[in-house]
């Protein structure tokens, strides 16, 4: 399990800012962000949920607790009108480990697809 700093510096690398800035946003010191992914300080209760807010993750993913580190708020999207995710969700997690093979076998396929027309739309584009 990955540690608090080091989620906190994977979160910063990826959104390619420096611990200045994100010291800046936080209204705290660089040196106090560098205690944080060095894991010598930890952030109080105000600052984990900036943190949280910032990153666009929940408190459980910047603390290790869970892998998932999407809001709980994309559970709530349409994915088409009138279902959300979470109702996708609902519905394969009842799914037979058979049925969830093809299913991830199908997504791959939808995946192939969307990339070949999108590559075909950016060739349509450049002639």
């Amino acid at each position: 399990m990955r540690s608090f700093g080091e989620i906190l510096a994977s979160l910063r690398e990826e959104q390619g800012i420096y611990q200045k800035e994100l010291a800046a946003i936080l209204k705290v010191s660089v040196g106090t962000i560098s205690n944080y992914e060095n894991n010598i300080h930890f952030p109080d209760q105000e600052a984990l949920i900036q943190l949280a807010e910032y990153f666009d993750v929940t408190i459980d993913y910047l603390l290790g607790r869970t892998p998932y580190r999407y809001n709980p708020e994309v559970l709530r999207q349409e994915c088409v009108p009138g279902t959300t995710v979470s109702d996708v969700v609902e519905v394969i997690q009842h799914f037979n480990p058979k049925n969830m093979a093809s299913l991830l076998d199908f997504v791959d396929l939808l995946q192939l697809r969307e990339k070949a027309e999108s590559s075909s739309r950016e060739d349509s584009a450049n002639d």
